[in-house]
């Protein structure tokens, strides 16, 4: 199985390609030029493997959540290229590629989300597959849990970003909290290969950020007042 895998969900902007097994991967920190340096990458992928789109098998993207522009920019540049290439995609959990790149078995994933929030998930390794144990939310920092069982590490910049409070919380909870973990096209590859392995490759049509918030202009106290209600 051949596949692209693109993210722009964050500061960050990562292109992968999965060669039945074999990664190939670029990743620079864009700031705000995700979208003139995303397709570049990907040129650059297909040239270095010696291969076309069309001899692809689908291309997957990181679906969110994350920044509102950034997930728009994935979600587009992945439905032009499979439009042209007649090509399925798969959307992609940004939390799960974080808990993809830490090597442990159960992971509480944070994820910066500004305005004082984060997003978080949690998620426990099951046959060489992740199984959702705390569905993805938007939620403010004292709202984020360690699930029951044991043996659970934290990772994700939002225990940099919001770390005054996640910390003092969960820090006795979890085994070791690796706060530089991003999402990363390259550790969503194996993830997208699981995805098209279980028949979730969908017409390019479909595509869509996963934006998990609902109203962005809301102030501080408000958002308190609505997790508190």
């Amino acid at each position: 199985m051949k596949l692209l895998v693109l993210d722009t969900s964050t500061e960050y902007c990562s292109a992968a390609l999965w060669l039945d097994g074999e990664v190939r991967a670029r990743r620079v920190r864009a700031e705000q030029q995700h979208s003139s340096l995303l397709l570049p990458m990907v040129d650059a992928l297909l040239r270095e493997s010696a291969l076309s789109l069309r001899q692809l098998d689908g291309i997957a993207y990181g679906a969110g959540p994350g920044s509102f522009t950034g997930l728009r920019i994935a979600c587009a540049v992945t439905q032009g290229l499979a439009f042209g290439a007649d090509l399925p995609v798969a959307g992609l959990s940004t939390l799960e590629s974080i808990a993809e790149q830490t090597g442990a078995d159960r992971v509480l994933t944070v994820l910066d989300a500004r305005m004082a929030e984060v997003y978080w998930a949690a998620y426990q390794r099951e046959s060489n597959a992740w199984r959702c144990v705390t569905e993805p939310a938007l939620a403010l920092p004292e709202s984020v849990r360690v699930p029951d069982g044991g043996d659970w590490i934290g990772a994700g910049n939002g225990f940099v970003a919001l770390g005054g409070v996640l910390r003092p919380r969960l820090s006795a909870q979890l085994l070791r909290i690796d706060d530089t973990v991003m999402p990363d096209a390259a550790a969503m590859a194996p993830l997208a290969a699981q995805a098209f392995e279980r028949g979730e490759g969908m017409d390019a049509a479909l595509a869509a950020p996963i934006y998990l918030r609902d109203k962005v202009a809301l102030t501080v106290d408000e958002r308190r007042a609505r997790q508190s209600a």
